[in-house]
């Protein structure tokens, strides 16, 4: 069985772990003693600030089997990001000049730096083991997220944003760094992005302020501006079907797409609704179903497979509700699984 939950001081092994099998491009993560443990102390740090002015705090989650004791996966909430340290990315745009005299007229795509995101909440650091890359262990480990925002709205922000890895080919080169930014940066694509995980000040010292013509980078380059590496592809369908969309914003490393959307907008937190449970010996097998508590630091989601049938409680065996920490009569938040589906 598998359980959402946060993270833990005895996590760090494990964490650690993960974060050797991260790879380039995988800036929130990294095979790095200082970035990871700095991260971690973080993510800890997070579900013990319980005042809701503070600014920014971050949420680590983990994925457990309960069974094996092995821990999955990781994935985070950022409750904002660029207020203590700016957050870049550029911003798509397009230019059209014409000379009516020359009978000529020309379209042409721009890049221009911004801090258009600044404040908002970021879902953030997902990472799933590869030995657990099926049985829905993906979807549990995304959504979750969602349940988490949608019981604690007050420590987001109004907006949810998430950072996609940007393409690069099997030796880790990225064409869009390669085309762009190594002209200011005068360093391989790894060590800029282990740079950026760090500090993102230099970013400001060594980046072109004015607007950058797409057309005058390399053909390989522009081919990757808002394309998705291949192990993230499965991680962006899955924000994309709860509501998320690219609206015109990529990484300024690898041009990697960012995606956007209101909290409110985002389906498991439209259609997440409130049921009891009912622990019984045998759950009859069905639909499938995110169910998360309702708390802060003892929070835990986990995925059922039974028929509602429109009841309004939830049947889960007393492993599910171990697991969980809940018993009949507790309240519980539930969503099915896949947005197709319905109550």
């Amino acid at each position: 069985m598998m359980v959402i939950r946060p993270l833990r001081e005895s996590d760090w092994p494990a964490f650690r772990e993960l974060a050797r099998k991260t790879g380039t491009g995988f800036t929130s993560l990294q095979d790095d003693d200082v970035q990871a443990r700095g991260k971690f102390e973080a993510g800890l740090a997070g579900f013990q600030l319980t005042k809701e002015n503070v600014d920014e705090v971050l949420y680590l989650f983990v994925l457990e089997d309960i069974e094996q004791g092995v821990i999955a996966g990781i994935c985070g909430i950022e409750s904002a990001v660029g207020l203590g340290e700016p957050w870049y990315n550029y911003r798509l745009g397009t230019i059209r000049n014409a000379s009516r005299e020359l009978g000529v007229s020309t379209q042409l795509q721009t890049l221009t730096i911004s801090n258009d995101h600044t404040g908002h909440s970021e879902v953030c650091t997902l990472f799933l083991d590869p030995e657990y890359r099926h049985s829905k262990n993906g979807s549990l480990l995304s959504k979750s997220r969602f349940l988490f925002m949608a019981e604690h709205p007050h420590l987001f922000h109004d907006n949810v944003i998430a950072e996609m890895r940007g393409y690069s080919d099997e030796d880790g080169v990225s064409p869009f760094w390669e085309g762009l930014g190594r002209h200011f940066f005068t360093m391989d694509f790894a060590c800029a992005d282990r740079q950026s995980s760090m500090d993102k000040v230099f970013i400001a010292e060594l980046m072109p302020r004015h607007a950058i013509y797409t057309n005058l980078l390399p053909p390989e380059a522009q081919a990757v501006v808002c394309q998705t590496h291949k192990a993230t592809v499965p991680a962006r369908k899955l924000l994309e079907a709860e509501g998320m969309s690219c609206k015109g914003y990529c990484d300024i490393f690898d041009g990697g797409p960012l995606l956007e959307a209101k909290v409110s907008d985002i389906r498991a937190v439209r259609d997440s609704r409130y049921m009891k449970v009912r622990v019984v010996d045998e759950v009859e097998e069905g639909d499938q179903y995110l169910v998360a508590t309702t708390g802060l630091q003892d929070f835990a989601c986990t995925l059922v497979s039974q028929n509602l049938n429109a009841r309004q409680c939830i049947n889960l065996t007393q492993l599910m509700a171990d697991a969980l920490q809940v018993g009949t009569g507790d309240t519980v938040r539930v969503v099915p699984l896949s947005p197709a589906q319905r109550f």
